[in-house]
């Protein structure tokens, strides 16, 4: 089976002209969906999802279908249930759904449509980051496609079952891409987080039961589906199943996504795929997983990247695309610039994630312009504690402090550097 090492991305074609749809079909596009709904039940589904073992690739990493099987089972099958791609990708570096959304949307569209089929969802929703307007003209038009060849719609390929996806173009917040604040803002509501329990897959959108998958996710279905568990399984390295689309930015020779088998050492995803460093700059650190994950240093380059490695070294694979620190790139300025994003983007409802961020934002710029002391680094390691997991309503000022409390831990002396500087000048003066 040509390019079966890499499922993900085999359509996707240097010149990034998009996969049509016969150029899906032309690769085994579709087929799997036609097993499904022909020949599996959807609990069959279920369990061969469960069995390749594939994972959440939008950084939690929870078992797809064990999500799946938390579905109430219900005889009454006029009862709606949903299905929702979260395409809502705003977190810091991180662009892996954008390239499969723009270069081979029916692999997400089949991926929504089976995982709909197994949780016997009726609706599906696509939640669109409000700025990827080309990933949205691409999904239109194949959403379009898929209809008129009978793979969407009323009784898919001549069976019972029946879905019609809708894509919907977010307002624009990264508080949106926690499940339950899509939730609320797909309703027409503020986007906050809601309390769980009851978790979505019990009563989710309107009240209803609600499965919420990453778009990466999703795309892994199609082909489990169609050539089976054990083939899936061989793909991997490591503990892990499948493969990954791992990104890496910053000073290295060639940024960009690849598609590798999980368990990949961290060091042949930034020396052989990324090409290195820069000529004329040195690895200082990195962010494994995007934004809002610790960061490691070139000493954790050998840990392989699942998610029980990158946890056992301290941080979290996230969404598995890495942001680089180089030797000449500040990390107190560097981690300034993530505090002020995740500080605008707390949705404020809080008081840790609505009042905590502006204020370590404001000890961060105090630092660096001259007027910090060495007890605010204390307040900021404080902070870190006080906005972590358990002290919030969602994890979104948790997984803002990750790279502030590891800047602190291997970075530290840049910022007493910047305070002990301050100081002489004040005494000089």
């Amino acid at each position: 089976m040509e390019n079966m090492d890499k499922p993900l991305t085999k359509n996707i074609r240097p010149d990034r002209v998009f996969a049509t749809l016969a150029d899906y079909e032309s690769t085994g596009g579709y087929q799997g969906l036609r097993k499904a709904v022909t020949q599996l039940q959807p609990k069959d589904v279920q369990q061969w999802v469960k069995d390749a073992g594939l994972r959440g690739r939008g950084g939690a990493g929870f078992g797809t279908g064990l999500k799946w099987s938390m579905v109430p089972v219900d005889d009454d099958s006029s009862q709606t249930r949903y299905l929702i791609a979260n395409a809502d990708e705003m977190e810091p570096g991180t662009f892996k759904d954008r390239l499969l959304m723009e270069q081979d949307p029916h692999q997400l569209i089949e991926g929504i449509i089976i995982a709909a089929y197994a949780v016997q969802a009726s609706i599906a929703y696509i939640f669109l980051r409000s700025e990827y307007h080309l990933a949205a003209l691409r999904l239109e038009t194949a959403l379009r496609g898929a209809r008129a060849k009978g793979y969407l719609g009323e009784h898919i390929l001549n069976s019972e079952f029946s879905l019609e996806i809708h894509l919907h173009t977010s307002a624009g917040r990264y508080i949106c891409g926690e499940e339950t604040a899509l939730l609320n803002a797909l309703e027409g509501k503020r986007a906050t987080p809601r309390a769980k329990p009851p978790f979505a897959v019990v009563s989710g959108l309107w009240g209803r039961p609600t499965v919420i998958n990453n778009v990466e996710t999703l795309c892994n279905v199609p082909h489990i589906l169609n050539y089976g568990v054990e083939w899936y399984r061989g793909l991997s390295m490591g503990a892990d199943q499948g493969t990954k689309l791992f990104g890496a930015s910053g000073r290295i020779k060639h940024p960009g996504l690849w598609e590798l088998p999980m368990g990949v050492p961290i060091r042949e995803i930034i020396e052989e795929h990324a090409g290195g460093m820069q000529d004329g700059y040195k690895l200082r650190g990195f962010l494994p997983g995007g934004a809002s994950t610790d960061f490691l240093l070139p000493e954790h380059l050998d840990v392989v990247m699942d998610y029980e490695a990158v946890a056992k070294a301290g941080s979290r694979m996230g969404t598995g695309t890495m942001i680089i620190l180089d030797d000449r790139t500040c990390p107190v300025q560097m981690v300034l610039n993530l505090e002020q994003f995740f500080a605008q983007e707390s949705c404020g409802w809080c008081t840790p994630c609505r009042d905590g961020l502006p204020w370590t934002v404001t000890l961060l710029k105090d630092i660096i312009a001259g007027r910090g002391r060495l007890e605010d680094l204390d307040i900021l390691s404080g902070l870190t504690r006080m906005l972590g997991p358990g002290n919030t309503f969602c994890a979104l000022a948790p997984g803002a402090m990750e790279p502030l409390q590891s800047a602190l831990k291997y970075f530290r002396k840049d910022f007493e550097r910047y305070i002990a500087e301050d100081n002489a000048v004040v005494e000089s003066a």
